[in-house]
This record gives C-alpha cells, structure tokens and sequence, in this order.
C-alpha cells in the first residue's frame, strides 16, 4: 500500500496526493500523535498550544510559524525511527537541543511539522582524561557538562557566556567561537567526532568513530574527525543548522584546567585598537599564545556582563569603562607560577613595543576582576541571559574576518545604527580572535523592546541594512541563519547548487529543518 504523502498547511496536515477543498477531510492530529506515541510514549508527545507558541517564535526576526507538535526522543533508535517516519509521510523535522531562549531563528518551524527537541537526551558517555576528551548526548547542556569536567581536572573551550541551558553539542556544530583561540587547530575545533542520523534515516559515524560495531567493539580513541575515507563528512553537518543529519553524539575536546590563573586588561578608546594587540599576544616566538583566553568587550556589554544590581550599577559601568577593553587570563598549569610570570614578562615586552599599559585591575570598575574570572570559567546562570538584560530581546550581527581585514567592517553598523535614529551607545560589542588567530569573530548586539513595535522595526532595519553591507563589503557571515541565508546564497551560485545536491542526496525527502538555508 502507497503510504499517504502530507503537507501542511496552517499547523494542519493535508494529503499531498490530492486536492485540498474545504470539504476534503484533514488528518486529524490525533492520528499523527497515536503514531508518535507509539515510538516514544505518549508523555514524549506534547500538544499543549502554550509549548506550541513558545517554538513558534524566538528573537530573531523570522516569521513565526506554529509546530504541529513536540516529540522527545530518548535514544538513538527512537530518532530513527521518528526520521524514517518522517520521510514516510513528508512531515518537516525540526531538531532542537538547547533551552530557551533562542536567538536566531534556527529553531523556528519555516514549513510547521515537529519540533524534535532532544533535552531527555542528557547522558555525558565518556569522559576520558588521558585522551582529554568527552562524549555526549545532545541534550547535554554547558551547565551539567562544565562541573563534571571540574571533577576531572579538565575545562571546556567555552564560547563567551553561553547561556547555563545551552546544548554542549550544538554550539561546537554551530561553531560558536571558542574564548581560548591557541587550542583551536580548524572552525569545526573543539569538535571531534560524532554518530549521525541523516535525513534517510540511516545511521552513520564521522572519523575513526566510524566502522561496524558498538562504540566498545570498535576500540579506537575516535579522536580523528577525518573521514572515512577522503571526505570530511564532519564539514557536511557543521553549521548545517540540523538541515543534512541529527546528531546523536559527539566527541569534543577538552583542555586541562589550570592550576592558577591571572587576568589582564587593556584599556583602549576605538575598537581598531585592539586588533594589532591580540595579534601580537597570539603570536610571539617560541611561546606561541601569551594566553589563555584572550577577546575585546566594549564598555556596553562589559558593563551588562559585570552588573550586579540593575540598572544602577550596569549606568555606572557603562559610564566608567573604557569605550573597549582586551581581556586576557594567563593559566599556569605545571610549574603554575613560574610559567605565569614567564606570560607576564612576554605580556610586558610586548606592551612596551606596541605602547599600551596592560593592568591587572579592570580600568573603570576596579573589585569586578575576580567576579570577571568565575565568569568566564561558566555558563551564564542567572536570568535574563545576559544579551537580553537590557531591553529584553536582542538581534546579534556577526561575521569573520581576515586579522588584516578586521579593522574594514567595524564602521558599518555603529553607521546604519546613528542613519535609523538608534543610540550607539547602547550596542554590544564583542571581537574574538579564532583559531590562533588566523581569523576573528566580530559581533554587534543590538537591544530592543520586544513590545515596542516601532523599536523592533528600527532593530531591524539596522539588521538587515547593516548585515547587506558588510556582505557587500566583503564580511564572512559563515554561519547564514535567517535573512542571512538569502542574502549569502544569492551571491554563492556555485555553492547554492553543490549544497542542493548534497541535500538530494542525504536528506532526499526535505524534512530536516526545510527552509532553515533558504535554498533547500
């Protein structure tokens, strides 16, 4: 028997293989919940409009579009089987890792269907010190993650302040910038390897992960991310925004916690400053990196970063940093002292050849330094995520650029922000060199009132005028979420075709996240 081929239509599902009249009866969503209780039990089936409506939407400015319904996956074979399902009767997939809140539009159901949400997927399956590595689920946040690594002796190479709810997994597939740029050797870095369910519903593992056999059977350190084979299949589903393969697991690196740690500053007044500078701690003889984490907050989302009471002390923050600060942290770990004193000498040298005053007092708000440390060595925990303290929502603009290349792009949105009447002053700035230094990741947050209808619409014209411009100029928006997508693809015709291919061959029905890339 022909299976039932479905679309949907206003978070209805409609038979494909025929007209749709007002009088042509619909699947009932019961039917389709039946059918997805079968496979992960009835209370892994949410209906409830409430939870509908919080998936429909996020922060960014994509259309929203209600979900059919939430599933909860439980283990790899229940994916499976929900993909195979999936494909069998057409119905769009849309996996979702992280807590709220969503910012970028990934999230967001483009064609309605189910929302694939992987949060009962939490277990951490190996951490292995010799190796300094982890395996985990999906559903493994940075907030369970980083304090079972503590026990260990080992730390993550965390993006800036991801929120505590934020999916382990997830953010290295979507190569979010790691704060320590020395050990990140390529953009998928910490990203190992990783098991796979591709849009046909077959099971895959990247690497030497791959091969038959459980993950026991096979016995191998599973480090290598290459392969198999010739290709780097890893490359196919990084930053592919769940639109080629769920991922089940993944095996990421980790790095030895310091025994010590100091942090520097430097003050400087334009955020051109601050590029040469970092360039220079990256790269200095034999050391290599002066250190550790090292990256650029202007005084706007330094001040929201560091602000206890609201809004009083993040008004005298904003006022009393300087307009860009570098922050750096040196970490000894053998020999702690010693090595960090070795730092400090470089640090210093350097200092003195390119005249700026490196300080280990934060320049505006002295007392914040330790409070800064514990920081950066967490997920963020409090509520609101600290890019939505200031308004309540935020539209993030971010791009990579060449070290020589930087200092071209960092004009343009403070200039369509001052054309549209918004207060420059109140955007978030954030520069993070990656992969030691070879690229940088420049970010600009622009806060408004999710409520106030005029002040959104101003956030996004200065979203989408800024954003053409910086592509116009050049800017890499590496990782093309929501008006992004057409605006990257339109310029990438060669590209666009491969990535379309590629889609027909791993994912032939279009149901993982359709629409996500514009293209396919």
């Amino acid at each position: 028997m022909t299976p039932t081929r479905w679309r949907i239509r206003n978070s209805t599902l409609y038979p494909k293989n025929r007209e749709v009249k007002a009088t042509t009866s619909i699947l009932e969503r019961e039917v389709l919940i039946d059918k997805l209780a079968e496979i992960v039990g009835s209370e892994n089936v949410v209906t409830i409009d409430e939870a509908l409506e919080e998936f429909s939407r996020d922060h960014s400015f994509v259309k929203p579009v209600k979900p059919l319904c939430i599933v909860y996956p439980k283990n790899k074979e229940e994916v499976k089987r929900i993909v195979r399902f999936a494909n069998e009767h057409e119905i769009p997939l849309v996996p979702v890792s992280s807590g709220p809140p969503h910012l970028r539009g990934d999230t967001v159901p483009r064609e309605g269907g189910i929302i694939l949400n992987f949060s009962k997927m939490k277990k951490i399956l190996k951490i292995d010190t010799r190796n300094r590595t982890v395996i985990v689920e999906p559903g493994v946040t940075f907030g369970e993650l980083v304090p079972e690594l503590e026990k260990h002796g080992l730390k993550l190479n965390m993006p800036l302040l991801p929120r505590a709810s934020k999916s382990v997994l997830t953010s290295y597939l979507e190569r979010e910038p790691p704060l320590m740029p020395k050990y990140q050797f390529d953009y998928v870095d910490p990203l190992l390897t990783m098991e796979v369910i591709f849009g046909t519903g077959d099971e895959f593992r990247t690497g030497t992960a791959s091969g038959p056999g459980s993950l026991e059977e096979i016995n191998a350190d599973m480090v290598n991310p290459f392969g198999p084979g010739d290709v780097k299949y890893f490359k196919l589903l990084s930053g592919a925004q769940g639109s080629f393969g769920i991922v089940t697991w993944a095996m990421v690196k980790a790095e030895v916690a310091p025994k010590a740690r100091k942090i520097y500053f430097i003050p400087f007044e334009k955020a051109e400053d601050t590029i040469e500078p970092m360039n220079r701690l990256l790269r200095y003889g034999v050391m290599g990196s002066v250190a550790d984490e090292i990256f650029a907050l202007n005084n706007f989302n330094l001040a929201v970063i560091l602000a206890d009471k609201w809004p009083d002390d993040f008004e005298a923050l904003n006022k009393s940093l300087a307009p860009w600060t570098v922050v750096l942290c040196l970490g000894g770990y053998r020999r702690a002292e010693e090595r960090i004193k070795v730092q400090e000498k470089c640090l210093m040298d350097i200092a003195q050849e390119l005249a700026f005053e490196p300080t280990p007092y934060l320049p505006g708000a002295p007392g914040k330094e330790k409070l800064l440390i514990q920081l950066l060595s967490r997920p963020w925990e409090r509520e609101p995520y600290w890019k939505l303290r200031a308004k309540g929502s935020c539209a993030e603009i971010f791009f990579l650029a060449p070290p020589s290349k930087v200092t071209q792009f960092l004009h343009v949105v403070p200039e369509v922000a001052a054309k549209h009447g918004c207060d420059i002053s109140s955007i978030g700035g954030y520069i993070q060199p990656i992969v030691q230094g070879h690229a940088y990741h420049v970010e600009f947050d622009i806060p408004y009132d999710l409520s106030d209808d005029k002040e959104k619409e101003i956030a996004q014209k200065v979203f989408m005028e800024a954003s053409e411009e910086l592509i116009r100029l050049g800017a890499f928006f590496s990782r093309p979420y929501g008006a992004w997508a057409d605006m990257v693809y339109s310029r990438y015709a060669e590209g666009t075709s491969i990535i379309r291919k590629l889609k027909d061959i791993f994912d032939p029905k279009h149901v993982l996240n359709p629409g996500v890339l514009s293209i396919i």
